[in-house]
């Protein structure tokens, strides 16, 4: 069953502009990671929390809005940006008609998380327990920093928040962020709560965290869709759906459908069609 009184958004209107040239093709949401779009693994989590369908969950889209539609069609309702991406607040206050007085889970579509010790949905689910409906609420992991900038009681930001209605509703469909928006006014005012997320965690923002989260999603070897095909030398790399791989690659990502001739030896890069090489370095 779902929670009572929440409803979830996930944010994937962004463009992506670390990820480039990657981005300028394909809307970072639905970028694959161990051969899942960003965006599916988004929903998968949400659906281990019960929250599913178009009344409970929304997607909003701007950049490359077209592919991100199709791509969601009818599992979400969609929230459309037309004229740019409006932040993380603007786009949760597009929504509120469809928010409609309930808590919301908002969740980064480019947040990768893993935790061995419980599925996609149970892993966050710390957030909503006991929840009061008034406080925000924040995943987060300890910083290395707990006094650096961008910090909150001492940890970083992990891709979901829960935010009260309280709040939602002030909220203008204009371009705005969370952070300076609702996140900073509740810590000053006391109502806000850090949840410690205690697996693994990647932005996927650049090339280097978006390589990252591909390995560890890999585990310790090599992670081939069954309709790749494979005749090179594959080593801790990821290989998509109608790739083709006759080189050497190593630590390396090749999306669906990108070809890696014979002769070619890759390593530390992503792979995208027939010869972008984006390094991750």
């Amino acid at each position: 069953m779902p929670p009572a009184g929440i409803c979830a958004l996930v944010l994937a209107a962004g463009e992506g502009t670390r990820l480039r040239p990657l981005t300028e093709r394909v809307p970072k949401a639905l970028c694959p990671v161990g051969n899942v779009p960003l965006l599916d693994r988004a929903l998968a989590r949400l659906a281990g929390l019960g929250l599913t369908g178009p009344g409970t969950v929304a997607v909003n889209a701007s950049y490359l809005a077209d592919q991100v539609v199709a791509h969601v069609g009818a599992r979400a309702h969609l929230s459309v940006e037309p004229d740019g991406p409006l932040g993380t607040a603007g786009g949760v206050g597009k929504l509120r008609d469809w928010i409609a007085g309930r808590g919301v889970l908002v969740g980064n579509a480019d947040a990768y998380l893993a935790d061995p010790a419980a599925a996609p949905g149970p892993d966050v689910a710390a957030l909503l327990d006991g929840w009061d409906g008034r406080s925000v609420r924040l995943l987060g992991q300890p910083a290395a920093d707990p006094a650096a900038p961008g910090t909150f009681d001492g940890h970083e930001f992990t891709g979901f928040s829960l935010l009260p209605w309280r709040l939602v509703r002030e909220l203008p469909a204009t371009f705005g962020d969370l952070v300076r928006a609702v996140w900073r006014p509740a810590e000053a005012a006391g109502a806000l709560e850090v949840v410690a997320y205690p697996g693994t965690f990647y932005d996927t923002g650049t090339p280097a965290d978006y390589l990252a989260a591909n390995l560890h999603a890999a585990g310790d070897g090599e992670l081939l869709d069954p309709g790749a095909t494979v005749t090179g030398r594959v080593r801790r790399a990821v290989v998509g759906a109608g790739a083709v791989v006759r080189g050497d690659v190593e630590r390396v990502v090749v999306w669906p459908d990108a070809t890696v001739d014979e002769g070619e030896r890759l390593c530390d890069v992503i792979r995208a069609g027939d010869a972008l090489t984006v390094p991750a370095g």
